[in-house]
């Protein structure tokens, strides 16, 4: 029961801060601290809205409300800016995306500048990658995986390294 409250919660928390949006390309306020104290206050106000027969606990109705009204509000986000992103793409006005029109969603956009990428790589700042710069990251990565440090990772540590991001 305690997972399921927290669970609950989590889910009434993200709607009372705010959920990420579900388009990164819709412009976000830039982010502001945000104080434990806040945290609280808005889980105490999430809790107590969920908390319907104010008994000090959360059952598993409650819950199922609460998670009800969080996907409501979330679905509502997405449509609200999936039908902007039909009618930006919707150039002709004509309510209906030709082949043309739909094809522009296929634009592909970097997610670091060059700079970002330079500083992230140049790890002796002397302004450009060297070969071993280059390599660094991704062979980093390759010995993290290979656990036994054989030089090879091997199927089984292969499936360790997914069952660990799960």
């Amino acid at each position: 029961m305690l997972r399921i409250m927290i669970m609950g919660l989590g889910i009434a928390a993200s709607a009372a801060l705010g959920s990420p949006a579900v388009s990164q390309q819709s412009a976000a306020p830039a982010p502001k601290p945000i104080s434990r104290s806040d945290v609280s206050s808005k889980l105490d106000t999430a809790f107590a809205a969920a908390d319907a027969n104010h008994d000090g606990s959360l059952n598993a109705a409650e819950l199922g409300a609460m998670q009800q009204k969080s996907l409501q509000q979330m679905q509502t986000r997405a449509r609200t800016e999936l039908l902007a992103k039909f009618n930006q793409l919707d150039t002709n006005k004509d309510g209906r995306l030709s082949p043309e029109e739909f094809a522009a969603i296929a634009t592909v956009r970097p997610n670091q500048t060059p700079e970002q990428i330079l500083q992230k790589l140049d790890t002796n700042h002397d302004g450009k990658v060297s070969r071993d710069e280059a390599r660094a990251t991704e062979l980093t990565a390759f010995d993290k995986l290979d656990a036994n440090h054989d030089g090879v990772i091997s199927v089984q540590e292969q499936a360790a390294a997914r069952a660990q991001r799960r």
